[in-house]
């Protein structure tokens, strides 16, 4: 199986990271984390990008805040699927981070979640590497109807002392 990367600008986005890092946990996905600045080690985060399909990953989640350059930076040295995370900052809420996320040029796609949204990065990270392993898939299937019977519980309750 395909691993994922989880590349965090900073350290101090260690908690969003493992939100993604309980997905993967969970569904059985190898991953390996990593902290590259996009400004203060681009050529370290450039070496990563260039290595990581011979390096036996099959996609990478971006987890950064502020100006969130990373996401592109790792795009533009892989074909991989990039999926950034945006991080929630003091000043703007993060706002600034999604904004940096979402608006990349044409040719270099960075796929964008909620801020501080790495929980569905990991899902969709796992579901593209599931195209083509059904053992994934069908974590995954399991994964949406856990979902689905919390949420009809939550429902039989709530009908239950309001009706």
């Amino acid at each position: 199986m395909k691993k994922v990367g989880i590349v965090m600008g900073s350290d101090s986005d260690k908690d969003v990271a493992l939100k993604a890092v309980d997905v993967l946990k969970e569904l059985g996905v190898p991953y390996e984390v990593h902290v590259y600045s996009a400004h203060r080690t681009p050529e370290e985060a450039a070496e990563f990008a260039k290595g990581a399909r011979e390096n036996g990953f099959g996609a990478i989640i971006s987890i950064a805040g502020m100006a969130a350059h990373l996401g592109g930076v790792i795009a533009a040295y892989t074909t991989l699927p990039v999926v950034g995370v945006p991080v929630r900052s003091a000043g703007l809420g993060g706002m600034d981070a999604l904004l940096a996320t979402v608006q990349m040029p044409s040719g270099i796609p960075v796929a964008a979640v909620a801020v501080d949204g790495a929980a569905n990065a990991a899902l969709l990270c796992c579901e593209m590497l599931a195209l083509t392993d059904e053992g994934l898939a069908s974590r995954l299937e399991s994964i949406r109807e856990a979902g689905r019977a919390k949420v009809l519980e939550k429902n039989r309750r709530i009908e239950e002392e309001l009706n």
